[in-house]
């Protein structure tokens, strides 16, 4: 992607369900259980960047023993910085030589259970307070809850109030604080009536706090936990005494993916990388379903429980265009067909001459799209030389006959990336143009009666294509050049996962704005502004988004075409046009992910609708501030 665009967070869960012994001796090392949560972070460190953190549980430690340890690290390397505090303990001479069963008792980190997470900041600053796993400390083990998660609410300010008002006083206003007070509250709850009903039944308080572990109701508690949850998560938490669980929004918005066999339970954001960490087949992977936790027990049992009533799955499809590592195989498979399907606009963008057109990509998440791109393009050349064939087969010599087959798509890799390149300026006139010398080119490979394809993942600012992308392809001097999305045009802000909430920052909505107050539709904006300001105060429930307005004069080539004017600078000779994913086209390539509320404004929960109304008030108020 140009456009840089900060991911979504990510999780790794890891419950080893036999003695640490028996990694021991099957795969060399005591330690097997932190290396593969090293791999599961690592392969996901495209997630965020901001922090890092590990939790560990032990299980069945003796009284004076520590059970539950956690390093956090927000680094500028968080990853490498939490696993190199983690392995100071292994490095001295008195860890040589010894056994899995003395490393239990007396280093930390040897443990069952173990969870990781890597955050990108969406909410509250970005110091080491608000960096994943989160923890509530206490003498009972039942009562240590540790939590991480890939989320983000729409409704926090509810949340937060709800605590208030049942008598707690939580020492952040943030997201994840508010989540785990949420959830400690009713896992309080839950344990303080299992203390009551045990007490009356003549049991001792040594023997309560065994059956209490044994007994808790994870669905209970996560279910009244998450009940006025408005927004996308996956979150997952360890607790003292070796339970483990994993929740999904009911919508399946955000991911998380499971496999478990008889010797571990893995959970992580993404399939591909408990396949590469763990050897495992991918088709033994699955979904945790939307609206059920993933509960691990002390004694290794495993169930998958429902803890909200499953609503319409909404998938996000950006996990699927850009997120998510594409070495999974649906998601490898769903990019090709993103580029394939643009076909029949490529050729129409081109007048159909094939012969004078390059195809290439913006490095390094376009690619895939790419070969479809190529694949839809042969395709479509393919039944040109039949249909060519057919008509002056009685006519031709055997070189135009051979010259017809041999016609291929012309495709180049044009678009080099330094991703070492870093500027030293930070003014922004003198940063622009250095900016601009992140992207190299393939100098002579481009006629000057040439059209350039160059097709991306997504747009959705568009800076850095006026800014870099059509200098660069410029100074090839091709007379057209074409860039293509992948994805549909982003015309309203995510609210549940990217980092996307201020309407200023699309460059489709600013090209509605601009074909509106040119075409003397100012009106239109005004009407819609006040609309949405008669909705505030309202419940969430009760919001309507009125945004979609601002696009409904227009047609998606005329948004387009205004997006062509908008990223073209005065410096750029060649005629630039762009080319956007439909939406239908999105939903046939991604059909089990149709989240495409950036795309439609079709958001999935009411806290969605509340969020685009707030968007646009700023916009039109010039407040540069979140949107929730």
């Amino acid at each position: 992607m140009s456009d840089v665009l900060h991911h979504e967070c990510g999780i790794a869960l890891i419950r080893l369900l036999k003695p640490i012994e028996f990694y021991e001796k099957k795969y060399g090392s005591y330690q097997y259980g932190l290396s593969r949560l090293y791999i599961l972070m690592e392969k996901q460190r495209n997630r965020g960047q901001d922090g890092a953190g590990v939790v560990g549980v032990k299980i069945d430690m003796p009284p004076g023993y520590k059970y539950m340890d956690r390093v956090r690290s927000c680094e500028a390397n968080p990853i490498q910085d939490v696993f190199n505090k983690i392995q100071e303990p292994f490095t001295g001479e008195e860890s040589k030589g010894k056994d899995a069963c003395w490393a239990k008792q007396n280093l930390p980190f040897i443990s069952e259970v173990y969870l990781g997470h890597l955050r990108y900041a969406t909410f509250g600053k970005n110091n080491i307070d608000f960096v994943h796993p989160l923890k509530r400390s206490s003498n009972w083990r039942s009562r240590n809850l540790a939590l991480a998660a890939n989320f983000n609410l729409t409704n926090v300010d509810e949340l937060f109030d709800s605590l208030i008002k049942e008598g707690q006083h939580p020492r952040n206003y943030s997201d994840t604080v508010t989540l785990l007070e949420k959830v400690g509250f009713f896992l309080d709850d839950e344990i303080q009536n299992r203390y009551r009903l045990y007490r009356d039944e003549g049991y001792s308080k040594q023997d309560i706090s065994p059956m209490i572990e044994k007994n808790l109701d994870w669905a209970g508690v996560l279910s009244k936990s998450s009940a006025d949850w408005d927004g996308g998560y996956a979150v997952a938490g360890v607790v003292g005494h070796g339970d483990a669980f994993v929740m999904r929004d009911p919508w399946g918005i955000r991911p998380a993916y499971y496999y478990a066999d008889e010797e571990v339970v893995v959970v992580a954001s993404e399939g591909s990388v408990i396949r590469t960490a763990f050897t495992v087949d991918d088709t033994n992977i699955r979904e945790i379903k939307p609206g059920y936790a993933l509960i691990i027990k002390k004694d290794g049992s495993v169930s998958e429980e429902l803890v909200r009533e499953p609503k319409k799955r909404s998938s996000c499809s950006f996990e699927r265009i850009y997120f998510s590592r594409g070495n999974d195989r649906n998601i490898y498979k769903e990019r090709k067909k993103l580029g394939e399907l643009l076909t029949p606009q490529l050729i129409t963008a081109i007048d159909g001459d094939l012969d004078n057109t390059v195809f290439s990509f913006i490095p390094n998440t376009a690619e895939t799209s790419f070969y479809g791109m190529v694949k839809g393009i042969q395709k479509y050349m393919v039944e040109e030389k039949k249909r060519q064939i057919k008509a002056g087969r009685a006519t031709w010599s055997e070189e135009t006959l051979s010259e017809i087959i041999s016609k291929e798509p012309r495709v180049e890799k044009i678009v080099i990336k330094d991703a070492k390149f870093r500027t030293f300026i930070s003014s922004d006139d003198g940063r622009d143009e250095m900016v601009g010398h992140v992207y190299d080119v393939t100098y002579g490979a481009v006629k000057e009666s040439d059209n350039l394809i160059v097709i991306d993942d997504s747009i959705v600012r568009g800076t850095t294509l006026k800014k870099s992308i059509l200098r660069i392809l410029d100074s090839l001097n091709p007379k057209r050049i074409i860039i293509v999305s992948s994805a549909p045009q982003i015309r309203y802000p995510d609210c549940y996962g990217i980092d996307m909430n201020r309407m200023g920052e699309f460059v489709a909505f600013n090209a509605a704005i601009a074909l509106l107050k040119e075409r003397g539709m100012q009106h239109i904006i005004d009407e819609i502004y006040r609309k949405c300001k008669t909705q505030e105060g309202l419940p969430k429930e009760n919001y309507v988004n009125f945004v979609t307005g601002i696009y409904e004069p227009f047609t998606y080539e005329e948004v387009s075409g205004k997006i062509a004017q908008l990223v073209k600078s005065d410096r750029i000779k060649a005629e630039v046009v762009v080319v956007f994913q439909t939406v239908e086209n999105l939903h046939e390539a991604c059909k089990e992910n149709s989240g495409d509320w950036y795309f439609t404004g079709n958001y999935p929960t009411p806290g969605g609708n509340k969020v685009v109304n707030t968007a646009f008030i700023n916009w039109m108020e010039g407040r540069n501030e979140r949107s929730y």
